[in-house]
């Protein structure tokens, strides 16, 4: 069956693509993805990947996409400016060059912090489909990833945020540094992550010393790969813990994240005694896109 989109949601990151056909009222009729990142593209090359992608969706006249993401970047499709703290999650949208004329884009404005310097893209979008579906929720929202990001909201504001590289520096020791001779590993050790999280939690400022441990004891006391591995994840995540403590402590915490990525942050932080709630990436960012479209189309 054919699917024509009253209009168009799209969640574009710097590996991926993805994009929802949506009715009129907010229902999600079909769902499409591509490899096709901001990462691969030039400016010039973003309309043409879209359309490949949501080509059957489109009428003969002019079909609303509103995007989120990394498409919004200074070197994605056009720079949506940032919107400085605090602020709503979503506030501003910048229409992208467009030369089809059935293609009517507006991008999602990311969120800066002036100090300490931070910036989001996409996030936001989460943080605003949480609200939606969490109407009068105060606290602070995790969003684990390659640059985890912790959230202080009140009154619907984001008010600060913080971002750690946890998860680029865990990819880069393990795949780029000494470690990666000592962490090989598809298994899992979780007494091995969570002594590791108690230590770095405890010394953050040793976290140095005992990241070359792990290579030290493999050498010389056969440290087996999967606690090495389970151990340089635990030292990570505890020493992010330890810094971003004033998030978490005595806080309202949820956390918007992928399974594979939360699994580690909630069991250290079930291990510190915070409860946390979990919810779902993508319906999260489309519950987001949803409510940024519906907001657009009120100013008109």
């Amino acid at each position: 069956m054919s699917v024509k989109a009253k209009w168009i949601a799209v969640d574009w990151g710097t590996s991926s693509l993805r994009a929802w056909a949506m009715d009129a009222e907010g229902h999600d009729l079909s769902t499409a993805s591509s490899d096709q990142g901001m990462g691969t593209l030039a400016p010039s090359e973003f309309e043409a990947a879209l359309c490949a992608l949501v080509e059957p969706w489109l009428s003969a006249g002019p079909t609303d996409v509103i995007a989120c993401g990394m498409v919004g970047a200074r070197q994605g499709w056009i720079e949506a400016p940032y919107h400085v703290t605090p602020c709503k999650p979503q506030s501003k949208l910048t229409k992208a060059p467009t030369t089809d004329p059935r293609l009517n884009v507006r991008i999602i404005a990311g969120v800066s912090q002036t100090q300490p310097a931070d910036v989001m893209r996409g996030e936001e979008t989460q943080i605003a489909g949480f609200q939606k579906l969490n109407p009068n929720w105060d606290g602070v929202i995790c969003l684990p990833g390659t640059h985890t990001k912790w959230v202080q909201m009140s009154a619907g504001e984001i008010v600060s945020f913080q971002t750690f590289m946890t998860g680029e520096m865990f990819d880069l020791l393990s795949t780029a540094s000494v470690l990666r001779h000592s962490v090989n590993s598809n298994g899992w050790d979780q007494e091995a992550f969570d002594q590791a999280v108690d230590e770095a939690i405890s010394r953050p400022e040793a976290i140095a010393a005992r990241l070359f441990g792990l290579r030290a004891g493999s050498l010389l006391n056969d440290l087996p790969a999967t606690t090495a591995k389970s151990r340089l994840s635990g030292l990570l995540i505890g020493a992010e813990l330890a810094a971003a403590k004033p998030y978490w402590l005595g806080q309202s915490l949820a956390m918007i994240g992928p399974k594979s990525m939360g699994d580690g942050y909630a069991a250290a932080l079930a291990a510190q005694h915070v409860p946390v709630t979990r919810t779902d990436t993508a319906q999260m960012t489309l519950a987001g896109l949803k409510s940024a479209y519906a907001t657009w189309k009120e100013t008109l």
